[in-house]
C-alpha cells in the first residue's frame, strides 16, 4: 500500500508554507476541489482527494480515495485511511457538495432532504470523523478546517431556494463549529464563492435554450464581468487553511468578484 509521505516534494513559491501539514479534500476530483487540492500540494502539503468518484489516473503526490459524504461508514473508513496512510490528519476541506434548481414549489421532499443530507450534514460526518486527529494536530498549530460554502447563502438567487438554505445552514455550522473549537486549538472557516466557472456550471450553461445570453447573464451579475475560477477559490481555501492565519476562525470569506458588497449601476 502507497503512503503519502508527510512533507510532500514540492518546488513552488509557496512550498514551505504547508511543510508537514497533511490534508484532505472532499469532492477533490473536479472543479473547486481538485484546484484546492493541487494548490495545498504545490504549497507543500500531502493532500488526499475524497470523491465518490475519484480519479482513475491519479496525480504525482495526490492520494484517490472513494468516499460517499452522504454514507457516514463510508466518511469514517476514508478518513481512517487517510490517517493511516499519511501518518496523521492536520486540515479537512469539506467541499464535497451537490446543486439544486428551481423555486420553493418546485423542489421534492426527497430533493430538500438529499441536498441537506449532503451539503450539511456530509460535513457534520466528516467533521465527527475528523475531529480525533484534528485534535491530535491542534498543539502543532496546524489543525484548520474550510468549508465551500456559496453566495447563494446570504445572496438571493433566482431558482436556487434548496441550494441556497443548504448553504446557509452550512455558513451556521461553520460559525458554530468554530466557536466550539476554537479554545481547543481548531480554526474552522469557510469560503462564499460567486459563480464560479465549475462542471457544474458548465452544465447549466449547457442545457440553457441560448448558453451564450446565460453565460453573458452570469458574468454580468458580477461586479467583475467574469466568473470566479477554481484557482482562486483553492487560493482562498489555502489562506484559510494556512498555519499563518493563525489568527482567522469564525470568517465566511467572500469570493465572489464583489456580488455580494457591491452594487453598480448599469452598463450602459
Amino acid at each position: 500500500m502507497t503512503t503519502i509521505p508527510a512533507r510532500a516534494t514540492s518546488t513552488g513559491p509557496d512550498s514551505a508554507e504547508f511543510d508537514g501539514v497533511r490534508a484532505l479534500v472532499t469532492g477533490g476530483a473536479s472543479g473547486i476541489g481538485r484546484a484546492t487540492a493541487r494548490a495545498l500540494r504545490t504549497r507543500g502539503a500531502a493532500v488526499a482527494s475524497l470523491d465518490l468518484r475519484p480519479l482513475t489516473e491519479p496525480e504525482k503526490d495526490i492520494l484517490e480515495i472513494a468516499c460517499d459524504v452522504g454514507n457516514d461508514a463510508s466518511v469514517r473508513e476514508a478518513v481512517t485511511q487517510v490517517a493511516q496512510r499519511m501518518g496523521g490528519l492536520d486540515v479537512v476541506i469539506s467541499n464535497a457538495g451537490i446543486g439544486s434548481t428551481g423555486g420553493v414549489e418546485d423542489v421534492t421532499d426527497e430533493e430538500w432532504h438529499h441536498i441537506l443530507d449532503v451539503n450539511v450534514v456530509g460535513t457534520a460526518r466528516l467533521m465527527r470523523a475528523a475531529l480525533p486527529h484534528l485534535r491530535q494536530s491542534a498543539p502543532t498549530g496546524r489543525a484548520a478546517v474550510v468549508c465551500t460554502g456559496s453566495i447563494a447563502a446570504w445572496t438571493g438567487l433566482v431558482q436556487r431556494a434548496a441550494y441556497g438554505a443548504s448553504k446557509g445552514a452550512l455558513h451556521a455550522l461553520v460559525l458554530a463549529m468554530a466557536a466550539d473549537l476554537v479554545r481547543e486549538g481548531i480554526r474552522v472557516n469557510a469560503v462564499a464563492p460567486g459563480t464560479a466557472d465549475t462542471p457544474w456550471v458548465q452544465r447549466l450553461l449547457a442545457a440553457a435554450p441560448d448558453p451564450d445570453a446565460a453565460l453573458a447573464a452570469l458574468r454580468a451579475r458580477q461586479p467583475t464581468g467574469r466568473l470566479v475560477t477554481a484557482e482562486q477559490v483553492a487560493h482562498a481555501v489555502c489562506y484559510l487553511a494556512s498555519p499563518r492565519a493563525g489568527a482567522t476562525t469564525g470568517t465566511v470569506l467572500q469570493v465572489d468578484g464583489g456580488s455580494h458588497s457591491l452594487v453598480l449601476p448599469p452598463v450602459q
